[in-house]
């Protein structure tokens, strides 16, 4: 009963987590706080919350850290895509697991900035004021509505 619990339970909290950012995204003139992989972050942030990979350091560094690997290829590596997308992915990753700060959705980031070829202003929104935002939320949501101890103390 537990999982079904745990399961009810992350899907509402993503519904209103990814419902706040679609909110802001498009029906304000505030910019884009969606980013595919988030909806990744769901699944660690509400039905995982006490995986490393679900930790605050761990969501924010990693979108931010994987974004910033895919602008700089997609900026200032003239290559093909089809070599630029696996380069910047295997760094990505890369640089993540050295930096300890492994979320795996966030993987996907370099993929997303190349194909959707963006700007270095995706690097604030969404990636630094949406992970801001959902990490606030799995903070609320899992401390102060499930009870659970989020961030998980080391």
């Amino acid at each position: 009963m537990g999982n079904l619990k745990q399961s009810i339970f992350a899907g509402l909290f993503s519904i209103v987590t990814i419902g706040i950012l679609s909110f802001l995204t498009y029906k304000t003139e505030f910019g884009i706080f969606l980013l595919a992989s988030f909806g990744s972050s769901m699944v660690l942030l509400y039905g995982y919350p006490e995986s490393p990979f679900a930790q605050p350091k761990n969501v924010f560094f990693g979108h931010f850290v994987t974004t910033l690997v895919g602008l700089i290829v997609l900026h200032f590596i003239p290559l093909p895509i089809f070599i630029t997308l696996p380069v910047a992915v295997g760094f990505g990753v890369g640089l993540m697991i050295l930096l300890n700060v492994t979320h795996p959705p966030a993987g996907g980031n370099p993929i997303i900035v190349i194909i959707g070829s963006v700007s270095f202003d995706y690097l604030l929104t969404p990636v630094i004021t949406g992970s801001i935002i959902i990490i606030i939320f799995a903070i609320v949501i899992n401390r102060f509505i499930l009870k659970k101890s989020y961030p998980v103390q080391k």
